[in-house]
């Protein structure tokens, strides 16, 4: 039986997102969780192909961009791809590289990733999608494969989309409860969640089913999760500069938040610098600093800053002058 089906339920999920969710991040995340909640870490979206077809230095920054600590585990390593050959062969150096899980992003609204067929462009292409799952499957092995998706490209179609997907016996399901032509530009729209685990039902499936989009904190997840009958609630933007959201502790102070920012520039130094430009961090500091007498103009200073040196230099000095 693999990790999915032994959490308890429900259970959550740090969402995928490119840039932000890296080893760095998770492992902060990882330190400052509560163990006795349930959760699963997803990597950022990487490219099947490329692992596959890069050259020797860029494969070997796409497998880098999959490191992971065991603190992090469940593990799930996301791919995206349109060629079921180069989906099984990801799949299957995910396996080698002791990942506890494979998912296949088909819900990512990008341009120039819909334009290539993949993430929701699959939406538009059922039989590639399932191809696509059995060919993860067979990479895969005895680790388990899932998915992430949206309710429909243009308009909901859950109703024949969701079916297609749970024909073939995924692990999970987690449905972003938007359109691909919606973005994030308009609220989730959970009651869509309710429905998916609904269809599930009805037609016996054994795989799990999870809801995403607009998660505010672990209250409402566990609120959303009794709302729709889900057993998993993904959270994304509600993780940024809330490295203690999987856990039950008073909200962070003005010093906390200064102090675990210097943590993080220092773990993003320790695994990403040289890897990834340095301003990558910049998001991060718009996350934390803010909501306090003085934030606004730290923050300013923050982001004029072109080393991530002088930024912690910055931050150490707010700490010792309170």
């Amino acid at each position: 039986m693999s990790f999915w089906h032994t959490l308890s339920k429900p259970f959550f999920a740090l969402a995928p997102m490119e840039d932000v969710t890296d080893v760095a991040f998770r492992t902060l995340i990882a330190k400052y969780s509560d163990p006795s909640i349930p959760r699963v870490f997803y990597t950022e979206f990487t490219s099947a192909d490329g692992l596959v077809r890069a050259d020797e230095d860029g494969r070997r920054k796409l497998i880098k961009k999959l490191q992971f600590a065991d603190g992090e585990r469940p593990i799930v390593a996301q791919l995206f791809s349109a060629t079921p050959e180069y989906m099984e062969a990801g799949a299957k150096l995910c396996r080698e590289l002791g990942f506890d899980g494979v998912d296949i992003n088909m819900g990512c609204p990008a341009d120039q990733v819909v334009r290539q067929s993949c993430g929701a462009g699959l939406i538009r292409n059922p039989p590639l999608a399932r191809e696509l799952i059995r060919a993860a499957k067979r990479g895969a092995g005895d680790m388990p494969v899932s998915v992430k998706t949206r309710i429909g490209y243009n308009e909901n179609e859950l109703e024949t989309w969701l079916p297609e997907l749970l024909a073939e016996e995924p692990a999970a399901i987690v449905i972003h409860a938007r359109t691909r032509k919606e973005m994030s530009d308009v609220p989730a729209r959970w009651e869509h969640v309710a429905r998916a685990v609904e269809i599930r039902d009805a037609l016996g499936s054994k795989t799990l089913i999870g809801g995403n989009g607009d998660v505010a904190d672990l209250n409402d997840a566990r609120a959303k999760a009794v709302a729709t009958k889900c057993d998993i609630v993904m959270i994304g933007r509600g993780m940024f500069g809330n490295p203690w959201l999987f856990s039950e502790r008073a909200p962070a102070t003005p010093e906390d938040k200064v102090r675990v920012l210097i943590e993080h520039i220092e773990l993003f130094q320790k695994h990403m610098s040289g890897f990834v430009n340095d301003a990558v961090m910049k998001r991060h500091f718009k996350a934390y600093i803010g909501g306090w007498d003085g934030a606004k103009e730290l923050r300013v200073q923050l982001m004029e800053t072109e080393h991530l040196e002088d930024a912690k230099s910055i931050l150490s000095a707010t700490l010792q002058n309170g």
